[in-house]
């Protein structure tokens, strides 16, 4: 019988992926060329995911439960700000860890480590861009989650083209009064802070400010909790500015330094989100494999087939070649180096698109079982679905890569 989302779900997740298991072949180990640190690192998150997160995967998703205490009980790990600064309560850790514990706690429920990464990414952006005070006054309740945060760039008329973006914030002595709204905020109306994109200046990215939102403030309000295809374990919602007052202070960096922001922020967002990615298709792989062996038709396990042999290995291939470019891009966004945000651009691109190839096809050799909701392979599918589109589409991964290419 293949892994169902039954009682047993959680425990069987933990033999199918714990790292190191006899079993898991050593070609698609996922701590293969790890340090001693980053496996310790990844075995803590592992064993989170199996242990707290798998067992409830199935009900978060039927029910559309955000699971706020058990988001809190990852903080108590130090996953709430991973790559935080230790000095507000966060981790300290790389880009490469931070990779590593996100693809970890997607085995457990990809959708609610989407959200996790999304709440890192902000995070972030207020320890690197804030002054001392926004970094001590928002960053240790939002490491230990206590409150938890949403990051606002897209709305109604500007996806792809944030820079059109038409939330205006009017300077009025010293505060802004923010108006306009945004679209498919993750978290939006649950969580604390927003972390927003607002037009300052004149067109264009140089004409947009960032400002640090908190839920309660006049003004701010929310739109109807959408129904989603996946992603159902965190509310997504529209985020509604009316004659919003917000105190100049809460401003990230200068003015016209929004744009910049933002980008900078979803160059990690983008390894986090492929990071969520190979853990749902790692998780994929495994469950296909036992399938395969077994499921008997023609009276010989799946596995004799030749043809489904072959699809297999492809499956592994594409998972560790997705791996090795996002966890080069994490270094090389660690590091700083120049060629840092297309390399990141590339390995969302890749390692998006072939993850939801090896989880479709894992559902494939599922057959008429996997597209039931008692077998987990049918959620990563469509908790997966949607990493091609956020933290900017695949199409304008494409487009950055090919200006990089052509300097134009």
């Amino acid at each position: 019988m293949a892994w169902r989302a039954a009682p047993g779900r959680a425990a069987r997740l933990l033999l199918l992926l714990r790292p190191g298991r006899r079993g898991i072949a050593s070609c698609i180990d996922p701590s293969a060329g790890l340090t001693e640190e980053q496996k310790e690192f990844q075995k803590v998150a592992l064993d989170f995911a199996t242990k707290e997160m798998a067992p409830h995967m199935a009900e978060w998703d039927e029910k559309e439960i955000f699971p706020v205490e058990t988001m809190r009980k990852a903080a108590q790990l130090g996953f709430g700000g991973i790559y935080v600064k230790p000095d507000v309560g966060g981790s300290g850790l790389s880009r490469l860890d931070t990779s590593v514990i996100f693809e970890a706690l997607s085995t457990g429920c990809t959708s609610t480590t989407a959200y996790m990464s999304i709440h890192n990414m902000c995070v972030w952006m207020i320890d690197t861009f804030g002054n001392e005070e926004q970094r001590r006054r928002f960053c240790p309740s939002l490491c230990s989650m206590e409150k938890f945060a949403s990051y606002c760039l897209t709305e109604p008329g500007s996806g792809s083209d944030a820079a059109s973006l038409l939330t205006s914030a009017q300077r009025k002595g010293d505060t802004y009064v923010l108006n306009g709204s945004k679209a498919f905020i993750s978290g939006g109306g649950d969580t604390d802070v927003y972390v927003v994109m607002c037009r300052t200046g004149g067109p264009g990215p140089k004409g947009i400010s960032c400002l640090v939102l908190e839920k309660g403030m006049p003004g701010l309000s929310f739109g109807k909790k959408e129904k989603k295809v996946g992603w159902n374990s965190q509310p997504t919602r529209a985020v509604i500015f009316e004659d919003c007052v917000v105190p100049v202070g809460n401003r990230l960096g200068a003015e016209g330094q929004g744009f910049s922001i933002a980008m900078n922020g979803l160059n990690g967002g983008r390894i986090n989100i492929a990071s969520c990615s190979l853990g749902a298709a790692h998780a994929s792989v495994l469950l296909a494999q036992e399938h395969l062996t077994v499921r008997k038709q023609f009276g010989e396990p799946l596995a004799n087939n030749q043809y489904l042999q072959f699809r297999l290995a492809e499956m592994a291939t594409r998972l560790v070649a997705a791996r090795l470019m996002v966890r080069n891009a994490a270094r090389a966004l660690q590091e700083g180096r120049e060629d840092a945000s297309v390399l990141c651009s590339m390995a969302k691109l890749f390692a998006t698109d072939e993850c939801f190839a090896i989880c479709n096809q894992a559902l494939q050799m599922h057959g008429g079982y996997g597209y039931l909701k008692d077998y987990a392979v049918q959620q990563f599918v469509r908790d997966i679905r949607v990493h091609q589109i956020l933290e900017g589409t695949n199409e304008v991964m494409r487009m950055i890569v090919a200006r990089n290419l052509l300097q134009v």
